[in-house]
């Protein structure tokens, strides 16, 4: 899931610059109560470790496209985000903040697209990070602080289950599970329902016929209660749809996700 900062940038990062004792030995990092790159987003990856407590609160669907990816749905509709208000403020104390949006700014990049290793980077645009007079350090005689190896664990442990969730991806695919998604919504007083479609999900009717070995293959693997989490999150789609109308951000009958 990290990107070479020579290659197009991952959702939300705007530039790419490695973290350096030298360079930036005087940074500091200081907490903000909004995130304001979330404002218009309607959908984040999660990571499959994250599926049990992501179905709580949001939808979990498929990205379209050869690769797909696992999407928590925060909006049906493309730039709208029921739960961060648009300057990125939380709307709900009760929530859970996927992974994907407390790694920003931070990154794992190939800084060489031969390179094996990974350098911890970070978006210079974020306004989290830079030369402040407040702040933790994030270098201290040279040194990266507990701060900086804090955010270097938590971005290794990101890019683990990241890899983790590709394998899940990868199953999925090869079992033949995943299928075009559709969900039709009938809003009371309106005579033609909202349909959305432009995701995938797990076809349950599949799911049912597998083979012995490859049922067994699912529950010793850990895959099939991720499943059943994505599959009852889908009834939260309704849910998120109740949530547009009540803001006055009407839905539109076409669920649009990034690839």
């Amino acid at each position: 899931m990290a990107s070479a900062p020579q290659q197009s940038l991952p959702l939300f990062y705007n530039q790419l610059e490695p973290l350096s004792s030298q360079a930036h030995a005087d940074f500091r990092i200081r907490v903000r109560d909004k995130a304001p790159f979330l404002g218009n987003q309607h959908a984040v990856p999660v990571t499959v470790e994250e599926f049990p407590l992501v179905q709580r609160y949001l939808p979990i669907v498929f990205s379209v496209g050869e690769d797909p990816v696992p999407l928590a749905l925060m909006g049906l509709n493309e730039g709208v985000n029921t739960f961060f208000d648009e300057e990125g403020t939380l709307l709900e104390p009760n929530f859970y903040v996927p992974a994907y949006i407390r790694r920003y700014p931070y990154l794992l990049a190939r800084l060489r697209p031969e390179a094996d290793e990974l350098s911890l980077c970070f978006d210079p645009s974020s306004d989290t990070i830079g030369k402040f007079d407040e702040g933790d350090k994030l270098f201290e005689n040279g040194e990266p602080t507990e701060t900086t190896k804090n955010i270097l664990q938590f971005n290794e442990q990101f890019e683990q289950a990241g890899a983790r969730t590709g394998m899940f991806m990868k199953d999925l695919k090869e079992m033949g599970l995943l299928m075009d998604g559709e969900v039709t919504i009938q809003q009371e007083g309106n005579e033609q329902p909202f349909i959305y479609r432009g995701f995938m999900m797990v076809d349950e009717a599949k799911l049912n016929e597998l083979r012995g070995d490859q049922l067994r293959k699912i529950v010793q693997n850990g895959m099939l209660p991720l499943i059943y989490a994505h599959l009852f999150s889908l009834a939260l789609m309704r849910d998120i749809f109740g949530r547009q109308v009540r803001m006055g951000k009407m839905p539109q009958p076409q669920l649009v996700t990034p690839a």
